[in-house]
């Protein structure tokens, strides 16, 4: 695969993660908090008054949530990484060159 196709790929990755913590990460600032300081929890729902669950299964989805998110942005970095560190195309071969500069040796 092609250098530039890994930044852009990282770029991607990133970015997701970004965005798909800032649209939803506010579902899960408040799992801590509730078990921190009041230990019960409670599931909000706008149709129904709050149902007090267990804080540990709140907590747990709390940390796949965020365990998600860094592997979105930890493939991102990897792959930026990896498209930097790469060759930038420049083992290309003589005869798939093109442009001025290629000399055709065909008869």
């Amino acid at each position: 695969m092609s250098d530039m196709r890994f930044i852009m790929i990282g770029i991607v990755l990133v970015f997701v993660g970004f965005i798909i913590l800032g649209v939803f990460g506010h579902n899960y600032q408040a799992s801590t908090l509730e078990s921190n300081e009041f230990e019960t929890c409670f599931k909000y729902s706008t149709d129904n008054p709050p149902v007090e669950i267990n804080c540990s299964l709140k907590v747990i989805d709390q940390i796949l949530f965020f365990v998600l998110i860094i592997g979105f942005i930890g493939a991102g970095i990897i792959a930026l990484i990896k498209g930097v560190k790469g060759n930038w195309d420049s083992k290309i071969k003589p005869e798939d060159m093109v442009g001025p500069g290629r000399r055709d040796n065909e008869d």
